[in-house]
Formats: C-alpha cells, structure tokens, sequence
C-alpha cells in the first residue's frame, strides 16, 4: 500500500479545510441546543452524546461552524514539524510557524501560565468546562509541540511560552497527594476528577521543559505525578482511566497516552525503575486490548465503537516501542493499512467511527484527521 499517497490525501483534503472543522463534543456550540439545556450539565450532556453517536451530521442546520480546535492546532504542530524534519520544505516550516503564531494569541487568560482548552461548552460525567477553559491534556501536547518548535526554530518565545504552560499544571491545577505514594493533576482547574492520562502528560510536559531549563520544581512534580499512576497500575499492568469508582474502565488510546507518557519520561532521565513498568503495562496493552487477529479493541471487555483515533494512537504507541518490540513496526503498519482501507474517503479525509450497527462518517478535524496525519506521518518518517 502506498502510504505516501494517503497521507498526501489527507495533508490536502485537511490544508483544504485550512485547519478548520466540527468535533464530535462541539454540540453546544449551537446557540438552540445551548439555549435548550437551561443551563443544566446533565442536559447539555445529553445533546453532545446525541450528536457524537449520530451518522447524521445535524451540525449544519444547528448553526455549528467549523473552527480552529486548539488540541487539533497543537497536534498540527507537531506534524508539519515532523514533515519539515523530513523534507526540509519551506511550506512545511511555515505552516509549522502559523500554527506556533495562532497558539501563542489564542491561550486561555486569566491563569498563571499559558494554556488551553477547547473551543466549545464540554460536559462530561463529572462536570462542566465552558470554552475556554484549560485542560492539562490540551496544555501538555501543545506544550510539547512548542518544544518540537523551539529545537527547529530555536525561538526563544517558542520556549518561553512552554515553560510558561508548566505554571498553569504546577500552580492553577488541583492534586490529589497522597504520603509516600504521589501526586495526580486534576483535568482543569475547576474540577477533581484525577485521571492517569492527564497526570502523565501534564508530568511528561514538566519532565521535557526540565531537561531543558534544570529547574528541580518541574522535575519533582513530574516524579511525584509518576510515581502516583505507576502505584495505580493492577498487577497485570493495566491502569483504569481515573481514580473514582466511576472511571474504573480501561481503553485503548487512553493506555497509550499514558504507555507512550511514562516511556519518554524514563528514557529522558534514565530510570529503570519506571522502565520496567512501562514494559509490563505495554504487554497488557498489547495482549488484552487487541483481538487475536491484531485489531485494536476500544475497551478492554468490548470492541465497538471501532474508532479512528484508537487506530491512531495504536500505530503511534506500536512505533514508540520499536526498541523494546521487533514486531510493533509490522503492527503499526498492518493498522494503518486497515484504517485506510477501511475509512479513509477518496476525497482524503477518514471517518469516525463504525459501531455495531452503521458507521459516522462525519470528518472530525481533531479526532479524526489531525491523529490519523500525526500517525502517518511518523510511520513515514521511520527507517525502511
């Protein structure tokens, strides 16, 4: 299969777009539904599950533009970096600088270092963020792309503005510390929903910014954050997604934030320890978050939705651990072919989601299009 030829498609159907589009949680970006929930979370909730979960794409009619999602402009970033590294080409370097531009005047104001949330209205299960409002996920890939930004571009800006993101996880966001176990990061500052993903990343975020500042705080933080998922990790090396009796489930892509998180954490310092759990947390994942025939499942007891950016993040956690697995790069490979096959449009751009019954074909910018360039793009970039 022609990998180049794909991910061509999609660099041209996204650049066509200019960046923009839909995302599946944007619903209350619509002024009727925004107004129909009466301000009640558990309302909107159910208006952002009725349009995730429909093939129909009702976003048109309910006055939902496509815009610029901050997650999806920091996760192209990263890839245009990852493109100029390669190719050296100079339309490359300036979609990389456009995209560094637009993140630095578009943070969240009001917190203690910059920062970013999403641009709709998010309830989820626990609570409400308004647009707008920072979360640690967000902040850490955007903070890391930043950083791929400054090794490229050696701005000086482009650094200050990750090291500044690292005040927002150290100082705006809530932690649970527990005694000689660790720390874990909140999802915003609004909540304390504790979940290991986000406390890996935000600890990611601190550990890269340490290794170029040696500022000991970021390094302690990052250590304490570690320390608290790997106590969480069940004995057979799963982790659940948070810390409540309600977020016990395990899925895939989460896993691999959290497997390719603490994997670049342990090799920037070295440290064994973490190296050792990481490798019996990627067996698991491997083992039981995949069906014989290699395909990924979405959580660990069920396989629908088969979802884009669960076949994303696999190739990308499968060519994160090519030094410890000989055979992750032929997995990787194999996933992509599937994704390609399977629910990229001849147009270029990929769907969503298949469930049991039908399929959204609906191209979500973000969790579709900027994950499935990032994974094609770093499958490309890898040695023949």
């Amino acid at each position: 299969m022609d990998f180049h030829k794909s991910s061509q498609a999609l660099d041209a159907w996204i650049e066509g777009e200019s960046f923009r589009g839909w995302d599946p949680f944007d619903a209350l970006n619509s002024p009727l539904l925004k107004s129909l929930t009466l301000n009640n979370r558990k309302i909107g909730l159910a208006w952002v599950q009725l349009l995730k979960h429909s093939p129909i794409n009702f976003r048109p009619l309910l006055g939902i533009e496509k815009d610029y999602n901050p997650k999806g402009m920091g996760l192209f970033l990263g890839t245009y970096l990852r493109k100029y590294d390669n190719s050296h080409l100079d339309s490359d370097l300036k979609r990389a600088q456009f995209f560094s531009t637009w993140l630095a005047q578009h943070r969240s104001s009001g917190y203690s270092g910059a920062c970013w949330g999403y641009n709709f209205d998010w309830p989820n299960r626990s609570f409400l963020a308004p647009a707008g409002v920072p979360t640690v996920v967000n902040t850490a890939f955007i903070g890391l792309a930043l950083l791929d930004a400054y090794k490229i571009m050696k701005d000086q800006a482009v650094l200050d503005l990750a090291r500044s993101s690292c005040d927002f996880v150290l100082q705006d966001l809530n932690r649970l510390t527990v005694d000689g176990v660790g720390t874990c990061l909140s999802y915003t500052p609004l909540d304390r929903r504790f979940v290991h993903n986000a406390n890996v990343l935000g600890a990611w975020l601190l550990a890269e910014v340490y290794a170029i500042t040696g500022e000991k705080d970021l390094l302690n933080t990052s250590i304490s954050c570690v320390k608290f998922t790997l106590h969480s990790q069940a004995g057979e090396g799963s982790w659940p997604y948070g810390t409540s009796f309600n977020d016990r489930w395990i899925d895939s892509f989460h896993t691999g934030y959290v497997l390719v998180g603490l994997n670049r954490i342990s090799r920037l310092f070295d440290l064994p320890e973490i190296g050792n759990e990481v490798k019996l947390g990627y067996q698991y994942w491997k083992k039981d978050l995949f069906l014989e025939n290699g395909f990924p499942k979405y959580y660990s007891n069920r396989v629908f939705p088969i979802d884009i950016h669960v076949i994303s993040q696999a190739i990308l956690t499968y060519l994160e651990f090519s030094a410890l697995d000989p055979a992750s790069k032929e997995r990787a490979i194999y996933l992509a072919k599937w994704g390609i096959e399977h629910f990229q449009h001849p147009d270029g751009h990929f769907y969503y989601q298949q469930n049991f019954a039908y399929t959204i074909r609906i191209p979500y910018i973000r969790w579709a299009q900027a994950w499935m360039q990032r994974a094609l793009t770093e499958l490309l970039s890898i040695p023949s």
